[in-house]
């Protein structure tokens, strides 16, 4: 996995997101773009925008911003704003080494995440077709990082198996390597270079077709269910670089 296939840096001065989707909204939506669960299916109270105060790229990098801020859409009333991206229809892989150099905020009901769901439902709608969490945090925990991988026949026979891991040093709040190696029987995470899980895949599991990233940070959720500490807000999710290696 040493050949670089893919890179984004965000720190460079030509960044911009035209290879990335922009979400909008509080609805979790079907392939034809209908609305099918509010909270994106996990209960998030935020309120995602594509405006420079929430969604930008800076000195440091690409800022997903979230905000206490009060948005009204038909007859709904959320409290939050934040952003979402994803390369969707863009950029999609199957195996290889996808290291995201990034910046977490901390604080409780704050919860950044890096993720993989698949291009194509080769499997059928979630969880048959598989969804690989590279990186998730709880902010009111800002020494613990986990990776999950998702999947199962469908709702009610869902597999969930998260690898939590506890920093030796440090916190979420400064610039770390998040990667995630990814080989036709194998998957593992790693932080800065130190692999704190690893995987076995079988054939049963639906791992083995190309995925596309998410980057989002949400407020609130059933992730973490606990109050949204405000003070804590705002709250910024920085992406220094995205690079993918492959053999």
């Amino acid at each position: 996995m040493n050949r670089l296939m893919w890179e984004q840096d965000f720190q460079g001065g030509a960044a911009d997101l035209k290879l990335w989707n922009i979400r909008l909204g509080n609805d979790l939506l079907d392939n034809d773009g209908n609305a099918v669960f509010p909270g994106w299916g996990n209960g998030e109270q935020q309120f995602y925008t594509g405006r420079p105060e929430n969604l930008s790229i800076g000195e440091e990098g690409l800022r997903l911003c979230a905000h206490r801020e009060v948005t009204e859409q038909e007859g709904r009333s959320f409290a939050y704003t934040s952003a979402r991206i994803d390369t969707r229809d863009h950029f999609a892989f199957c195996y290889g080494k996808l290291t995201v150099r990034a910046k977490l905020p901390a604080g409780q009901g704050v919860w950044p995440a890096i993720w993989l769901l698949p291009q194509d439902q080769a499997y059928g709608p979630w969880p048959a077709s598989g969804e690989i969490d590279i990186l998730e945090a709880k902010g009111r925990l800002p020494r613990q990082i986990a990776g999950t991988l998702h999947y199962g026949a469908d709702i009610e026979r869902k597999v969930v198996e998260e690898f939590t891991y506890e920093l030796e040093r440090g916190t979420i709040e400064v610039f770390r390597d998040y990667a995630l190696e990814w080989e036709e029987g194998v998957m593992r995470w790693l932080v800065d270079g130190h692999c704190y899980a690893e995987r076995q895949l079988v054939p049963e599991m639906p791992f083995n077709q190309p995925f596309y990233l998410l980057l989002n940070l949400a407020v609130g959720g059933w992730y973490d269910p606990v109050p949204v500490d405000e003070a804590a807000l705002p709250a910024v999710m920085t992406i220094a670089s995205i690079r993918l290696y492959q053999s």
